[in-house]
């Protein structure tokens, strides 16, 4: 399909109906837009993707999920860093603060 058998509109018309394009392209129509007679950009349907069934488990194997022990060690050691029990002696923030 050559860009003449296409429907054509110029900048302006563009510009100000652009909503109403959309919908004639939605439809499947190609429209050539014009800038001083000479086309510029085409408007084309984008291709739409078929809604397939949905794959349960598309995360499976890509990360680790922690045990039940390292859920345990990471809620003590988050209680310890709140509690302020993470930093040894002269280390970290003081009370003054």
């Amino acid at each position: 399909m050559s860009a003449e058998d296409l429907a054509s509109v110029n900048m302006h018309e563009a510009k100000t109906h652009l909503s109403k394009l959309v919908a004639r392209v939605e439809g499947g129509e190609q429209i050539v837009i014009t800038r001083a007679g000479r086309p510029a950009a085409k408007l084309v349907p984008m291709p739409q993707e078929k809604a397939g069934k949905r794959k349960l488990g598309g995360w499976e194997g890509k990360f680790d999920v922690p045990s039940l022990a390292e859920w345990a060690e990471m809620k003590q050691e988050t209680s310890r860093e709140f509690e302020g029990e993470i930093f040894p002696s002269g280390e970290g923030p003081s009370e003054d603060s």
